[in-house]
């Protein structure tokens, strides 16, 4: 399943990677570099409001992956009706917030230099409200990563970059002054992905989506099911890392130049291409550390650990060679991309790879509750080390302030919280003291492989960013 998501991926970013650079191209020769700012800067909404799920993710993926008969499991049915009751209050709080926001005339202060001031502020709420309403809809792709589709989710993504091609390729042919409103087009193809998703994750598991929707307004006759043990870890970790890992373009914003922050957005772009590569194909795993921990079976994170920072530095580095190229190509030398720049996108995408396996292995409620501490770090770390960098390396500062976070934060005590985990229960399913001694003493010891029979045979045992 990992290889297969994996190569999925692949395919869908080598098809948005390409259309992608074709429309950023087509943006910033026909509404300039300052609109191309600002849609880098808006586009990153959902990377900032990742918590707008309250943490409902990991409940509703470890009730699906944890299932044996999803399709007929009470407890599953229940799950998802608490998921989109959570979530459609969440979604209205999110307008009202940028309601809020808009008729204060907060967005210029919360946003910076890169907002444009002619129409800007009204982009910026059309795409919080465009967000705010899709946000329940992605109960269908948590679904999908429960039932180990994730695969399937990952391909309906392909439909983003073509959609984003033809609609801002229509408003260049008849020249629609819509360079202000870019950004909004983004949102409406992640919706359309979200109505794929949910659609496909409905006939998968019918009846039980179309059977949750209907209860959804019966609060009181159809009870859902207790969320927070599962919930609270996971949305401090997705309050905290948004402001943590994902704040460089208002860092740039605000301290750094229009220049810098273009440089910033199109790096992003083109790195962007294996992060959610390496993203998607992690995501893969976490069902099956959620089947091993119901079945009572030990798995190792060790060999994904390693297969994953080998294939980070592997694409990271191929990416950067040719990236002054396609930065080339894509700004018509208005951009360009320093050595700085390019190296430290590549050490930051080999400890992202890294911590991916080792975070989907700890998503049960202890290994969630310990990431807690170590994330929270990590916001004054990288807010500070990004403030201090920038004045000195420009754009490049905030991505060499994420890396020292991801090693210090998440991938250093996350791999002490694994080690430590798979010796207790090594321990504790040895037969006597002498296996016992030895399982205790012996370290990360792979058992999940990159074959994508035995990831989805998931028998073997051994022996833990969300």
């Amino acid at each position: 399943m990992v290889s297969s998501t994996a190569l999925t991926k692949v395919g869908v970013m080598g098809l948005a990677g390409v259309l992608g650079i074709i429309t950023s191209r087509m943006i910033i020769a026909n509404f300039g570099t300052e609109a191309y700012a600002q849609y880098g800067l808006l586009s990153s909404f959902p990377t900032l409001l990742p918590f707008a799920d309250l943490g409902i993710a990991a409940v509703v993926i470890n009730a699906v992956a944890g299932s044996a008969a999803p399709r007929t499991d009470d407890f599953v049915r229940r799950t998802i009706v608490t998921a989109f009751r959570i979530l459609l209050v969440s979604g209205g709080i999110l307008i009202a917030i940028g309601a809020l926001i808009t008729v204060a005339g907060w967005w210029p202060a919360l946003l910076g230099k890169g907002l444009i001031s002619d129409g800007g502020s009204t982009a910026a709420f059309l795409c919080l409200a465009v967000f705010g309403l899709v946000i329940p809809l992605t109960v269908g792709q948590r679904i999908l990563v429960g039932l180990k589709k994730t695969n399937v989710q990952v391909a309906t993504q392909a439909v983003v970059a073509p959609f984003m091609l033809l609609v801002i390729g229509a408003f260049v042919v008849f020249a629609v002054p819509a360079g202000t409103y870019l950004a909004v087009v983004s949102y409406v193809a992640s919706a359309l992905v979200s109505v794929i998703c949910l659609l496909i994750a409905a006939h998968a598991l019918k009846p039980q989506v179309g059977a949750a929707i209907r209860e959804i307004p019966h609060v009181r006759s159809y009870r859902g099911v207790p969320a927070i043990g599962l919930a609270w870890p996971m949305l401090v970790q997705m309050v905290a890392l948004p402001v943590a890992m994902q704040t460089g373009r208002l860092m740039l914003s605000h301290f750094g130049t229009v220049d810098e922050l273009a440089q910033y957005n199109l790096s992003s772009q083109l790195f962007g291409i294996v992060l959610q590569t390496i993203a998607a194909a992690g995501l893969s795993l976490w069902p099956i550390y959620a089947a091993a921990r119901s079945a009572n079976r030990i798995e190792s994170p060790a060999r994904p650990v390693l297969w994953f920072m080998a294939g980070g530095l592997v694409m990271g580095i191929g990416l950067a060679l040719v990236s002054p190229l396609l930065a080339q190509f894509v700004s018509g030398g208005k951009i360009q991309l320093n050595g700085w720049l390019l190296a430290s996108f590549v050490v930051f995408v080999a400890l992202q790879a890294a911590k991916y396996p080792l975070g989907m292995y700890m998503t049960d409620k202890r290994g969630l509750t310990f990431q807690v501490a170590p994330i929270l770090v990590m916001v004054p770390l990288n807010l500070g080390l990004s403030w201090l960098l920038i004045p000195f390396v420009g754009a490049a500062g905030p991505v060499i302030a994420s890396a020292a976070s991801v090693a210090l934060c998440q991938v250093a005590p996350n791999f002490w919280y694994v080690w430590r985990d798979l010796g207790a229960r090594r321990a504790a399913a040895a037969p006597g003291p002498a296996a016992e001694t030895k399982a205790g003493s012996e370290p990360i010891s792979g058992t999940v492989t990159m074959s994508s029979t035995q990831t989805k045979a998931g028998t073997q045992t051994g022996g833990g960013h969300v």
